[in-house]
């Protein structure tokens, strides 16, 4: 594959090093009180990265944007789904079908216009970064990554990934890589983009014999016009730091310097984390920044820094999730904190009133971020490499790599 020979109008003189979307109204993406998506998770999230001074200064700009219209929408999802979306949200009127009305996805009053209001956010940092009028862009309410054209899946009922992924394509973009490091399979990006030749999706997940949605083979490796598009890494459950980044390592930098995207989207669910409710894989706070610096370095090695990160899941809402988000903020405005930063005292104590625990002070687990790297040689004995060696088996032949020695 070839370097990108043009890229969009140069950027404005002095953009913006980070394009922060945050508005109160995306609290309302919320399903309820006892739902695993909680948006407290965005609350606190906020709320450290200010307390921390991330989002001080004339190189980091947060904005408001308006919620995606249905035109937008219909980019990737169905007419009737978004008018099925439209209708539990003002009449309470379930749709099964669709997803909506479900265990994981029940319906809630303004249900269309929170969903809407994410999808607007990250379209709006797509296309701030394509165009130059900022460097970097994140959202951490984006990253609702299982929804399909026609329903609802997996606590996301619109895919802003999906949809800013569109308007980047629709905007000129020939070549848009899209990385997953959520627990979960980035299913509904994938299937969005499954036979897209112009569309790369990585996803890191556990395994799909043992967590939702099922899905994520290393056998997935696109459609017939795209094969190789798609590269999916199933990795064992319980795998901790050490296998993760290295099966990131094994992986991602080889599939995106050959795919050589003009845009980078990654999505950040936290859900990986050891202290997640809803996962068994045992990654640290410390190994997912380890993974939004690398992404952050090969945003800059190859699509001049025009980098979208979102949220997505993560359910260990104050122990982990605020974390994990506010060193990805930190990274994305060239302010990356340091592990051993204190967490402020007056975020510590909304915690202790508003739960009744008391969070971790630190922004470390205390690992250090260790992985042996692939380059070191392959371990046949060992489940993760092997869940490595499928991967690279089945997509980097199609990409033009070599499984061996790429």
């Amino acid at each position: 594959m070839t370097t990108p020979e043009s890229v969009p109008a140069g950027r404005e003189p002095h953009p913006p090093v980070l394009r922060l979307a945050w508005s109160p109204a995306m609290l309302g993406y919320d399903f309820g009180v006892g739902h695993p998506m909680s948006s407290d998770r965005l609350d606190l999230t906020v709320r450290l990265a200010r307390g921390l001074g991330l989002l001080d200064g004339d190189d980091v700009e947060v904005v408001e944007t308006d919620a995606a219209d249905d035109a937008l929408l219909e980019r990737v999802h169905e007419r009737a789904y978004v008018a099925a979306v439209r209708a539990a949200s003002e009449h309470g009127t379930p749709d099964e079908h669709r997803g909506l009305g479900t265990r994981d996805d029940p319906v809630f009053a303004g249900m269309h216009e929170a969903a809407a209001t994410v999808v607007g956010a990250s379209v709006d940092g797509a296309l701030a970064v394509w165009r130059g009028a900022a460097v970097h862009a994140v959202n951490v309410a984006g990253g609702l990554h299982h929804a399909m054209p026609g329903a609802a899946a997996g606590f996301c009922v619109y895919n802003d990934a999906a949809v800013a992924i569109r308007a980047l394509l629709d905007d000129g973009a020939r070549r848009v890589a899209y990385v997953d490091v959520d627990a979960h399979h980035g299913d509904g990006v994938q299937a969005v983009f499954w036979d897209d030749p112009r569309v790369l999706t990585v996803s890191l997940h556990e395994t799909g014999h043992a967590l939702f949605p099922g899905t994520g083979y290393a056998r997935e490796v696109g459609g017939p016009h795209a094969e190789g598009t798609a590269v999916n890494v199933a990795l064992p459950s319980r795998t901790s730091d050490a296998g993760w980044l290295r099966a990131f390592d094994a992986v991602v930098p080889a599939v995106l310097r050959e795919f050589a995207p003009e845009v980078l989207v990654t999505q950040h669910g936290a859900d990986a984390h050891q202290l997640d409710p809803l996962t068994s894989l045992r990654v640290s706070v410390d190994a997912q920044r380890v993974a939004a610096v690398r992404l952050h370095e090969l945003a800059h090695e190859l699509a001049g820094g025009r980098w979208l990160a979102l949220g997505g899941g993560g359910y260990a809402v104050w122990d982990v999730v605020p974390r994990v988000w506010t060193h990805l903020v930190g990274v994305a405005a060239h302010r990356p904190v340091e592990p051993t930063t204190l967490l402020p005292s007056d975020w510590v104590d909304l915690v202790r009133t508003r739960y009744g625990r008391d969070p971790q002070h630190l922004m470390t687990d205390g690992h250090d971020g260790a992985y042996r790297p692939w380059s070191a040689g392959y371990d046949p004995a060992d489940d993760l490499d092997r869940a490595v060696r499928a991967t690279r088996a089945a997509a980097f032949p199609a990409m033009g790599l070599d499984a061996d020695l790429d």
